[in-house]
């Protein structure tokens, strides 16, 4: 493979605290260098003026869908919208069929990854086995075989008892238990924010108590046995409130936030739109102002898309019977940057920290840095670019989004991983 030079981009580095216009350097896999003028015996040249150069986006909370729903998604589609997204590396969660509890079934995922040879995928294996909530899977063995974390995901962890002990064996491993916030009997039949739109709707709320509670329990268990917990797509300003307080008392408590929190509310539920049905749901524009503060803060450590593929005709159904989840991979910079940074709340580099360097530190992956020696993982960002989604162009198999025909600023444009170009916009058939 020959050496890649990225000429005169704004290089972004939030691990180093860069952000200057330069040169960078690509050569065996491996950041070799950054600075004016550089080059390589044989190197091909990019000229990126112009564009932002970042460490690869880091996605700590994908659903790729195999093995079990090969036609909503797969390994290799998802590692494909995730490249098209910026995404270097994605973490997948264990709700597949059979479920991701054990090491041969990290080991499958690892392999389709390879196979696939596009972004990087870090398979999260189960808390329980078949996540029921019962039995602990052996951490060991998956974290042998590959596992960064371990979640049941889409289901809660609902014993407190299992939760600890979770906790506690995960320690041996230095894994965070990322938890799905949900008291179920509080949410039991709920299809939507409990609020004024439900009920303009007659449709069936879930209260932000069902979330608070369990970030409540979730922190008070990490302070006890002294394990790392990541919560999962927070939503309510009741859950900042919470995690402010753990962070103060030192915690070891992290988490994260969906673009579609950051930018939606339960308005977007009008007219009954299945796509934007999802778990947590979207709440009330005085929660979104809380996430947006608490990320800017670093009470919320990282943006995660909660990529969440599913058929078109499971979507297309009554909201009551229609399933939770949306697409995210191809479109989490551009809502993002869109909202975020153009909407004056995060600096283009705090974005890109929060989507990168962040994740990547929270779950102790490679990459979302550019230090010389670092695994060769970039996005070319052009921020200059507008677009409007077009789901029929997802790399994606589905097209369950919410952002549909929504007008956005910004999108990647080159994707490099291991110091190979492994999605390029300019390279890429006119559709």
């Amino acid at each position: 493979m020959r050496p890649l030079v990225l000429r005169g981009g704004r290089v972004i580095d939030p691990s180093r605290g860069l952000d200057q216009t330069t040169d960078l350097l690509l050569q065996d896999g491996k950041i070799a260098g950054i600075g004016t003028g550089l080059s390589a015996p044989e190197a091909d040249v990019r000229d990126v003026t112009g564009k932002v150069v970042a460490p690869g986006l880091v996605d700590v909370h994908v659903h790729l869908r195999e093995p079990g729903n090969e036609d909503e998604e797969t390994v290799a589609s998802g590692a494909r919208a995730a490249v098209a997204g910026g995404f270097t590396a994605v973490c997948a969660m264990p709700n597949t069929d059979p479920v991701t509890d054990n090491q041969a079934a990290v080991g499958f995922i690892i392999r389709q990854s390879v196979r696939a040879g596009l972004a990087r995928v870090y398979p999260i294996g189960a808390v329980s086995v078949g996540q029921k909530g019962e039995q602990l899977a052996e951490f060991g063995e998956m974290v042998g075989a590959g596992a960064v974390a371990v979640s049941d995901d889409g289901k809660p962890i609902v014993s407190g008892h299992l939760m600890r002990t979770a906790l506690e064996y995960a320690r041996t491993f230095d894994i965070p238990i990322a938890d799905h916030c949900e008291e179920p009997t509080l949410a039991a039949g709920g299809v939507m924010h409990e609020g004024l739109v439900a009920a303009r709707l007659g449709l069936k709320g879930i209260p932000a108590a069902a979330e608070e509670i369990m970030v409540a329990r979730d922190i008070v268990l990490a302070e006890l046995t002294g394990g790392r917990v990541h919560l999962c797509h927070m939503s309510t300003r009741g859950s900042v409130d919470l995690l402010r307080r753990a962070k103060e008392r030192g915690s070891r408590v992290t988490a994260e936030v969906t673009p579609h929190h950051l930018a939606l509310t339960d308005h977007a539920c009008e007219d009954y739109d299945t796509h934007a049905k999802m778990n947590p749901p979207l709440r009330e524009a005085a929660d979104v102002a809380a996430l947006r503060g608490a990320l800017k803060d670093g009470v919320i450590d990282c943006i995660a898309s909660d990529h969440a593929p599913h058929a078109y005709d499971e979507k297309d159904a009554a909201f009551d019977d229609a399933p939770f989840g949306v697409v995210g991979l191809e479109t989490a910079f551009a809502v993002a940057y869109t909202e975020l940074v153009q909407g004056g709340v995060l600096a283009l580099p705090e974005l890109v920290a929060r989507m990168s360097t962040v994740p990547a530190q929270v779950f102790h992956l490679p990459g979302g840095t550019l230090t010389p020696g670092a695994p060769a993982d970039v996005c070319v960002l052009d921020v200059a670019a507008r677009w409007t989604v077009d789901a029929a162009h997802f790399h994606s198999k589905s097209r369950n989004t919410p952002f549909q025909g929504r007008a956005l600023a910004g999108r990647p444009v080159l994707t490099i991983v291991a110091g190979r170009i492994v999605h390029d916009t300019e390279a890429a058939p006119a559709r």
